[in-house]
């Protein structure tokens, strides 16, 4: 059952297998989760820019790649976020796997010869999403899962990308640190919306609106994980 201070806005009730602390539709009656909805910006914008300058200096196709897939996750939560829609849900954290398997393919691809394809490796990485995609779809607890295999995927990202700036490129340590402290904070906020979610919501209704949208956590989440996933394709 929804809490009492969330309404039933423009998409009807929820059918997505997760809600999270933000109370629906109390902005806006065609947005379920407006501040998680528009915190997305911060996947979209700063990583077109980074496409189209990808494009114009001529940089190879997987760094471009790397930017579009931000921008689908971003797109997917945004979709996610505003409909609380299962099938919404899905173009949310599907998304979110296949960025991750393009940035392992451009960390360990660091070191090669310029614009040559690494064709074992793609299949090990399109193997593990398809996979992860099937599962996702006829598993019972489909976010669990998904949550296994991106967390599997982040740790392997973390640990190459620990691995370069410690021995391979020293001078790369303070985007790489930056890149990495950024995103454990927004982990962190992320934590603390999904425990404290009810304390949350009872400061916030004490509060007025636009000083208690500084307390919608898991916008922070979008906004210091767009970030550091933003230096991360820098680095």
């Amino acid at each position: 059952m929804a809490p009492a201070v969330d309404r039933e806005g423009y998409w009807g009730p929820p059918t997505s297998t997760l809600e999270w602390c933000e109370e629906n539709y109390a902005v806006s009656n065609y947005i379920a989760e407006f501040w998680n909805t528009v915190s997305n910006l911060i996947f979209i914008l700063p990583p077109i820019y980074g496409a189209i300058r990808t494009y114009k200096d001529g940089l190879e196709k997987r760094y471009l790649a790397a930017y579009l897939c931000l921008t689908a996750v971003g797109l997917g939560s945004w979709c996610f976020h505003m409909t609380l829609k299962y099938e919404m849900q899905l173009l949310d954290e599907l998304p979110m796997i296949y960025s991750c398997c393009v940035f392992v393919y451009c960390l360990y691809e660091c070191f090669k010869y310029k614009n040559t394809v690494n064709y074992p490796m793609l299949f090990i990485l399109i193997t593990y999403s398809f996979i992860v995609s099937i599962v996702s779809n006829f598993c019972l607890m489909p976010h669990f899962h998904l949550s296994i295999m991106y967390g599997t995927l982040v740790s392997v990202i973390v640990l190459r990308s620990v691995y370069i700036v410690l021995w391979v490129y020293p001078w790369l340590r303070g985007l790489g640190y930056t890149s990495l402290t950024v995103f454990l904070m927004g982990f962190f906020l992320w934590n603390v919306d999904n425990i404290f979610c009810e304390k949350l919501r009872a400061l916030r209704e004490k509060m007025p609106p636009v000083v208690g949208a500084v307390t919608q956590f898991h916008a922070w989440w979008h906004i210091l994980t767009g970030l550091g996933s933003y230096l991360h394709i820098l680095l």
